[in-house]
C-alpha cells in the first residue's frame, strides 16, 4: 500500500513538473512574454520620451509669455508693433525654417535684427 502511495505522488510530481516547464503559462511561456514586454518597452521608450516634451511644453505655454510669444514668431510669423517687418525673397536664415521644412520670413526689428 506504502509502495503504490509512493509511486502515485512521484507521478504527480512528474505531471506538476511537465506543467511547470512545458505546459501553458509554465517557464517557456514566461520567458516569451518577458521578450515581448522588453521589445514593446523599447518601443515606447522615443513615445514616452516625446511626451514628455509636449508636457514640459504645454506648462511652459501656460506659465509663460516667453513661449506663447516664440511660438507665434515662428508658427504665424506674428510682428510686434514696435518692430518693423522686412521680407527679403530669396534670403534664408539659418535655422528657420518652419514647421513645413519652408524657410520662413526673417522679421526684422527697429534696429534691423530677428527678436
Amino acid at each position: 500500500m506504502l509502495k503504490w502511495l509512493a509511486i502515485a505522488l512521484l507521478l504527480l510530481l512528474a505531471l506538476l513538473q511537465y506543467r511547470l516547464w512545458l505546459g501553458d503559462g509554465g517557464i517557456h511561456e514566461l520567458r516569451e512574454i518577458r521578450e515581448r514586454v522588453a521589445m514593446l518597452d523599447a518601443a515606447n521608450k522615443p513615445l514616452r520620451d516625446r511626451n514628455e516634451r509636449l508636457a514640459a511644453e504645454v506648462v511652459d505655454l501656460k506659465t509663460g509669455l516667453d513661449a506663447i510669444e516664440e511660438r507665434a514668431r515662428s508658427d504665424i510669423g506674428m510682428v510686434r508693433t514696435d518692430e518693423q517687418f522686412y521680407w527679403v525673397p530669396g534670403v534664408v536664415i539659418e535655422g528657420s525654417m518652419g514647421p513645413a521644412g519652408n524657410p520662413e520670413p526673417s522679421v526684422a526689428g527697429p534696429r534691423g535684427g530677428r527678436q
